[in-house]
């Protein structure tokens, strides 16, 4: 479905991807403060923890200005060049699977193309690569239009040996300017039970930058969404699992979204993997909702100085008092960043919380509570 306008665009942009630094490890390379000397001397009558506070504000201060992105010259396409229709009747669409779709655009997409999966449930893996960008994925609604697959981290790969976490994903994403709307991702494993090794199963991977989602459904169990790298909006989302069921190193707002749990016994919500003090990524609850089954942490340190906030969201009562986990490592309590603000419900009292986790003040929440956390302004226009 190539034309001559799109291959008009091929050169410049392997020129650019070709001349760009071959790993990009944080959003804000070039901008980020310098590291202070080590070791770390502390002032006097300055105390381990006092000190952590002050470095605490001082990041506040800097996120507060903060631009993530690398992506300035970029433009988010919003006005269709072109629509495709996805129907499992082969009369009535222009194809039967989404992958089809996606395998229909050129090699190098550059302007924006509206996928439109009409009602239904297709049973497929999905996979978007890097540069097939600008791309939105629009259901007929979330409860009418069902993506499902059913691989686990230890599902044989084609060589026999176990695919991985990061494999399993039902529908995976990696290239920028992606927007879902109205659409469920789902991964059909069953809950495993408490302990089992090689369980994870992904509905959903994101692994881009500026990817937006709007109404949809990530349906699973032991690590739902992966929310792996970028920067992510989810609007009005419904995300349903059981252990570490939002995970990834993303910077993420999720605004106004139904989390629910279905652990047997002991569950998770969250799972950040910041794994440095320079890496600006974090994932931030605004107004949501946290109902279920089980006992929940609201997150474990899965990365050493992990970052969450949950603020004006609703907590049902399935909410462990301790509220988070450090993963089995005293180390991470020093370091990490676990918040609430102003939240609601029988499970948010913050009575019982670890003393490592933190109510904010107005000041130190204003950073997470709006679209500036993830330069929503830029490339959000919905």
């Amino acid at each position: 479905m190539s034309s001559p306008r799109h291959n008009l665009y091929i050169i410049p942009i392997l020129f650019l991807l070709l001349n760009a630094p071959p790993h990009t490890l944080c959003h804000t390379k070039g901008i980020r403060p310098k590291r202070p000397p080590l070791p770390i001397q502390l002032k006097t009558n300055m105390t381990q923890a006092k000190f952590s506070e002050q470095q605490f504000m001082k990041w506040v201060e800097f996120v507060g200005g903060l631009k993530h992105s690398l992506f300035k010259a970029a433009k988010n396409k919003l006005s269709p060049s072109y629509t495709l229709t996805v129907d499992n009747n082969p009369d009535s669409g222009d194809f039967t699977t989404i992958q089809e779709a996606i395998d229909s655009l050129p090699f190098v997409n550059l302007v924006r193309v509206v996928i439109k999966v009409r009602a239904g449930v297709y049973t497929e893996k999905v996979n978007i690569p890097p540069f097939k960008s600008f791309i939105t994925i629009q259901g007929a609604g979330a409860s009418k239009t069902i993506v499902q697959w059913g691989d686990t981290a230890q599902t044989p790969g084609p060589k026999g040996q176990p695919i991985g976490t990061f494999a399993s994903a039902t529908f995976a994403v990696n290239s920028p300017y992606f927007i879902a709307k109205n659409i469920t991702f789902k991964n059909t494993t069953p809950v495993p039970k408490p302990g089992a090794i090689g369980k994870q199963a992904v509905a959903f991977r994101i692994s881009a930058d500026t990817a937006a989602f709007v109404g949809c459904r990530f349906l699973g169990a032991q690590d739902t969404l992966y929310d792996h790298l970028g920067r992510h909006y989810y609007k009005d989302c419904y995300i349903e699992g059981s252990v570490d069921f939002i995970f990834g190193n993303g910077l993420s707002l999720f605004e106004g979204c139904h989390v629910h749990a279905i652990a047997q016994l002991t569950g998770a919500l969250t799972a950040q993997g910041r794994s440095s003090m320079l890496e600006d990524t974090g994932f931030s609850f605004v107004n949501c909702k946290v109902t279920g089954s089980g006992a929940l942490y609201l997150g474990r340190a899965w990365g050493p100085f992990s970052r969450v906030v949950f603020a004006y969201t609703y907590m049902d009562n399935i909410i462990l008092p301790k509220g988070w986990y450090n993963w089995g490592d005293p180390n991470r309590e020093m370091t990490v960043f676990y918040g609430q603000y102003k939240c609601t419900g029988a499970g948010a009292g913050f009575a019982g919380r670890v003393s490592w986790s933190r109510e904010l003040t107005d000041e130190e929440a204003k950073p997470f509570l709006s679209l500036s956390f993830i330069d929503g302004s830029e490339w959000i226009n919905l």
